[in-house]
């Protein structure tokens, strides 16, 4: 469900950029790809990365597993094999929200004002699935299993939208500093909801005051520090443990390890590094966390059923 607002987000990303680019400046979809590396699988069925193209690859196309319609799918699957442990009300959402976009046909999308709606509305109802998964659930282990695998999805996809940015501006190096290049970093922090709270806190739009907002600020709910810290306390509550005592697991080590570097870590560090190559490294280690906690809790121990049953739980964990 969180890569489904996700996704409905990096699509938000060129919406707010479409309505402010200047004339002479093309739209760009394929930064989309790249930064979610749906590139790869997009090229095997399309020729190019035109608007109506990657829109329906990354909302509608059954064909890729991390569509909003696929990732639906699949979390509705999940919640109907175990209606018995959630609510009535959480099993009612999801249930209604699959539907409607079920429903819905790709021929529909010729207005962008109506695309705009389109995905706001799946944002929102993303947004109530969560809001009735907090005020329904009881805070047991399959609670925090499900707090796990949100924060640590969001806290990759923060680092995608940072990336959108990256490779919009790569094919032309002179934009640095430029009007479009501000422009950028305005929808880049109001498609993860952040321009609002960010400019509370900062008086003028930055590329160093953002990275900082989005990548080590501990209270903003979509920060990189922020989520990694709630995947933290919800891993050591399934293990029953207390971060301040120590890992008592790989997965626990690897997720701590993130988050004291994030803990650590001053914005210029960041620069100096450079900010594609940090974010680069981040996902890499976020990725291996999520491995290590599929080992722990949902691999088996012997031979071919073991690569057989990691395929399918790690396809459901992921999505």
């Amino acid at each position: 469900m969180e890569r489904v607002e996700n996704y409905a987000r990096f699509v938000g990303v060129n919406f707010n950029l479409a309505l402010d680019l200047p004339p002479d400046v093309d739209e760009q979809w394929e930064p989309l790809l790249i930064a979610t590396a749906d590139h790869f699988l997009f090229y095997k069925y399309y020729d190019k990365p035109t608007k109506e193209d990657v829109i329906h690859f990354m909302t509608f196309d059954k064909r890729n597993p991390n569509s909003i319609i696929s990732c639906l799918y699949e979390a509705r699957e999940n919640a109907r094999t175990i209606r018995e442990t959630i609510s009535k009300e959480m099993w009612e959402s999801i249930n209604t929200f699959y539907l409607a976009i079920k429903g819905t046909s790709p021929d529909d999308f010729r207005n962008m004002d109506h695309m705009q709606a389109y995905f706001t509305d799946i944002r929102k109802n993303c947004q109530l699935f969560h809001g009735v998964v907090d005020s329904s659930i009881t805070r047991n282990e399959a609670w925090h299993f499900g707090r796990l695998g949100r924060h640590i999805e969001r806290a990759d996809k923060c680092s995608r939208f940072l990336d959108v940015k990256y490779f919009t501006l790569l094919q032309d190096a002179g934009t640095s500093g430029s009007t479009l290049d501000l422009m950028l970093w305005t929808a880049v922090l109001k498609s993860v909801s952040a321009y609002n709270m960010y400019r509370q806190t900062h008086r003028a739009l930055t590329p160093m005051n953002i990275v900082a907002f989005l990548i080590l600020d501990k209270l903003f709910p979509r920060s990189i520090a922020y989520s990694v810290r709630q995947a933290e306390l919800s891993l050591y509550a399934i293990a029953g443990s207390i971060p301040e005592r120590g890992y008592t697991s790989p997965a626990e080590r690897a997720l701590s390890k993130i988050r004291s570097e994030l803990e650590f870590t001053d914005v210029e560090d960041v620069f100096k590094m450079g900010l594609h190559e940090y974010l680069d490294k981040f996902q890499i280690k976020n990725n291996e966390v999520d491995n290590k906690i599929f080992d722990m809790y949902f691999g088996l121990d012997t031979g071919q059923s073991q690569s057989q049953s990691q395929g399918h739980f790690k396809s459901q964990w992921m999505n």
